[in-house]
């Protein structure tokens, strides 16, 4: 019998180098990766948030916090075949409930949304709730019967970085804040979503909770619910004795600029529409925004609830609302027997809309069937082929089909419609296939984004003359207002300066177009702030007994300085809407 050659010692390395390498790459942890790679990936397929290569990718302190539980999962719970299986049972379960919440709800959720729990139970079916036990509740009881309670010190000693992390969140916030910005996380405050599909879902939980608290502790001595709800329900009722019960229309206008302003401009044709011309005339005002070049939801806040968006608190505004009632002007008119409806051409994600407009008194809000699972909201994009965003002109159009329903019942309550459009944000693009280029920019300085922006207002100058007609047709005896959220960024502040934007006067990177028609009649207040708006519907709807009672700028025809008086009004007002 001959003896086999022992293996050469290449052979042997080759072996060693595999085994290495299956070790590493077939384990429990790799696994793990691979299936949570593979779930988000299948999400963002259904319409959630992005996964896959992007979860791979990018979210790399969520992937090694996710590693942290799922090993100390695996040290706590007793060896068996399904220990792995038992280890991500909790990871996963908390995965899908994130995803299934945003796809039914369409936004990001928070810790706070556990609060309405209970509210959430008293609701749901017997068969829902069944499927809930069945999904969660088991599997995760399960895995706590399955916990090596004799390892106390195991149990312990590895719970502790996830307490001390609950416990920065919970008594320094602004630490656990700053730390963010130290690992250069990207979150940005104009969208829920994004950088939860950059930094992760548990990351950003702790972020937003960490903003919850900022916010909370800074408000603290303002939070008062009963008698701040008090307030608002003499509020409205003295709009119930005082007020004519008529119907609002207000729409605030994606960076709805005109190009007139900039003097140093010249174009090839007028980039008014003459049907907008005729209506308007030299009868258009100037409202004052919070900002310039983005955060649109600044623009809202100050037009809804009547206080500066002073971003004292956790990021934007909008933000920081929980979707508990704060009482904004819709909260009152909703109070006071109003129909409160809120329609955005846009995501629900943008700018936690949702919740704040939950906040700030909606009873209804419709967006695009093409961004929500709703079979109730009468709004659609339409055809957006080469434009990006939803056109003016298609919004204003469904819209007047809802209001004309609205009014069609005569004992149906007034009506409170707000609108928000975005056909005019960056990048300013235009399907020329539908909507060529009439106008070409000839100045010195050439600013091509401010060529396409004129091009656009053209269109949507002719959209919101045809709306303005059709709706004082429809209601004549009502109070309409559109008003610019910003003006558009272009190619920044050179392009305001060398064109001379309103010939570079004191704020005029502030200054937007606002337009008032009361009773079906073009009417022109001197500039306001944003935030004087609800101040100017109260006192329409009261027949000029708001500012009878209360001190308005605009009834005497001049612009207020009261900022800063206002400062405690707004931290009363965000205390409650974080409440």
């Amino acid at each position: 019998m001959l003896n086999s050659a022992p293996p050469s010692s290449s052979f042997r390395g080759q072996r060693t180098i595999v085994g290495i390498l299956r070790t590493l790459l077939v384990n429990r942890y790799t696994l793990f990766l691979l299936f949570l790679t593979l779930y988000t990936a299948l999400v963002e397929q259904l319409g959630g948030l992005n996964g896959g290569w992007t979860f791979l990718s990018h979210q790399y302190f969520e992937i090694a916090l996710l590693f942290y539980i799922y090993w100390y999962l695996n040290a706590v719970v007793r060896p068996s075949r399904w220990q792995a299986f038992l280890a991500a049972a909790p990871i996963l379960l908390a995965y899908i409930g994130q995803d299934i919440y945003y796809l039914l709800l369409g936004k990001v959720f928070r810790f706070v949304e556990l609060t309405e729990v209970k509210e959430l139970l008293n609701v749901t079916s017997t068969t829902f709730l069944a499927l809930i036990v069945l999904a969660a509740v088991i599997p995760f009881c399960g895995m706590l019967w399955c916990i090596n309670y004799r390892r106390p010190k195991a149990i312990v000693l590895g719970l502790l970085p996830l307490v001390l992390v609950v416990a920065a969140t919970q008594y320094s916030p602004e630490k656990v804040v700053r730390s963010y910005r130290l690992m250069r996380l990207w979150v940005v405050n104009w969208s829920d979503e994004m950088p939860v599909e950059l930094n992760g879902r548990f990351v950003m939980l702790v972020y937003r909770e960490a903003e919850r608290r900022i916010s909370l502790n800074r408000t603290a001595t303002f939070q008062d619910r009963p008698a701040y709800e008090l307030e608002a329900r003499k509020r409205a009722e003295w709009l119930k004795k005082t007020g004519s019960k008529r119907n609002v229309h207000l729409v605030v206008m994606e960076s709805f600029v005109d190009p007139t302003l900039f003097k140093g401009a010249i174009y090839t044709r007028d980039p008014v529409h003459p049907d907008f011309r005729r209506l308007f005339g030299d009868r258009m005002g100037f409202s004052v925004s919070p900002v310039f070049g983005g955060k649109t939801s600044q623009a809202e806040f100050e037009v809804l609830c009547g206080v500066p968006a002073f971003q004292e608190l956790a990021g934007v505004e909008f933000n920081s609302f929980t979707g508990v009632p704060a009482y904004c002007l819709p909260g009152t008119l909703q109070l006071a027997g109003y129909r409160t409806v809120a329609t955005n051409s846009f995501k629900p994600t943008f700018f936690n809309a949702v919740s704040a407009y939950e906040g700030i008194g909606f009873g209804e809000m419709y967006f695009p069937r093409e961004y929500v699972d709703d079979a109730t909201t009468y709004l659609s994009t339409g055809d957006t082929t080469g434009e990006i965003y939803m056109f003016d002109g298609e919004l204003f159009r469904q819209n007047l089909q809802f209001v004309e329903e609205a009014l069609s019942d005569k004992d149906a309550p007034p009506l409170f419609n707000y609108v928000l459009t975005m056909f005019g944000h960056l990048p300013y693009v235009l399907n020329q296939d539908k909507r060529p280029y009439l106008l070409k920019l000839l100045s010195r300085y050439r600013d091509p984004t401010l060529e396409r922006v004129a091009n656009l207002f053209y269109y949507r100058s002719q959209a919101v003359a045809a709306y303005v007609k059709r709706l004082v047709k429809i209601d004549p005896h009502s109070l309409i207002i559109l008003v610019s959220d910003h003006v558009p960024p272009l190619q920044g502040l050179t392009t305001y300066k060398k064109l001379r934007y309103l010939d570079n006067r004191k704020d005029s990177l502030h200054l937007n177009r606002i337009l008032f028609i009361e009773d079906g009649k073009v009417k022109t207040h001197a500039t306001i702030h944003h935030y004087d708006v609800p101040k100017i519907i109260l006192d329409y709807l009261s027949q000029g007994q708001y500012c009878r009672e209360n001190l308005c700028g605009f009834a005497k025809n001049r612009l207020l300085s009261d900022r800063d008086g206002l400062r405690d009004e707004y931290l009363r007002l965000m205390a409650h809407a974080i409440d």
